[in-house]
């Protein structure tokens, strides 16, 4: 494996439209079925989305279904890429370190998860941040999200001008400014994103935190 093809993905993105790429990342332990992944690629090649997709031992299969049409690559450094201009979603498996990172960049999420604790994570994610849009809702038969299902929620969450996009990326502008605030005032940035994240509900804006 060559450095050049983990590594091209923020020389890529530089070259991107504001706001215009949904990044994914559906796991690096347990990740999707075979089936999930193809019907997830084959969306994705026909929706006009640009996107930058991690698909670690996947990235052959995935590669050779999108073409040309998106970045895949097996690793990346995944808050400088969350935090890049062009970053508009974040596709995720809702793993705490990737929902905290998605946090911190203010970068709303489209979820996905798989196993342990991150039904939970969505659920915090989409009812109680309001940050973000769940796509396994959708799951139809044998456990899959089909394809008619995954274009319909991708267009409308990459679509800048919808109203209910543009109201998960302030949320996720708070929530950012608020974890900002936090770590900016003194506090050690694991200490901070605990306060945070136990705390959430109780935080105003301005990034004080009420007793």
């Amino acid at each position: 494996m060559k450095p050049l093809k983990i590594f091209q993905s923020l020389p890529w993105l530089d070259e991107q439209p504001k706001k215009s790429v949904l990044y994914i990342l559906l796991g690096s332990f347990l990740s999707i079925s075979q089936t999930q992944l193809e019907e997830l690629a084959t969306v994705l090649v026909t929706s006009l989305v640009k996107f930058l997709w991690v698909a670690s031992d996947n990235s052959t299969r995935v590669q050779e279904i999108v073409g040309k049409d998106g970045l895949v690559v097996p690793w990346c450094e995944q808050l400088k890429v969350l935090c890049h201009p062009s970053i508009g979603g974040f596709l995720t498996h809702c793993g705490w370190n990737s929902t905290l990172e998605a946090l911190y960049a203010g970068i709303p999420m489209l979820t996905f998860p798989i196993c342990f604790d991150q039904d939970g994570d969505s659920r915090l994610i989409v009812e109680k941040w309001k940050m973000g849009v769940s796509l396994k809702g959708k799951r139809g038969k044998y456990d899959i999200v089909w394809k008619e299902d995954i274009a319909k929620v991708v267009r409308e969450f990459m679509d800048l001008d919808r109203e209910k996009s543009k109201e998960l990326r302030e949320e996720a502008l708070k929530l950012k400014a608020a974890a900002h605030n936090a770590i900016e005032g003194g506090l050690n940035k694991y200490l901070g994103f605990a306060l945070i994240i136990f705390r959430l509900p109780a935080i105003n804006f301005t990034g004080d935190l009420f007793v």
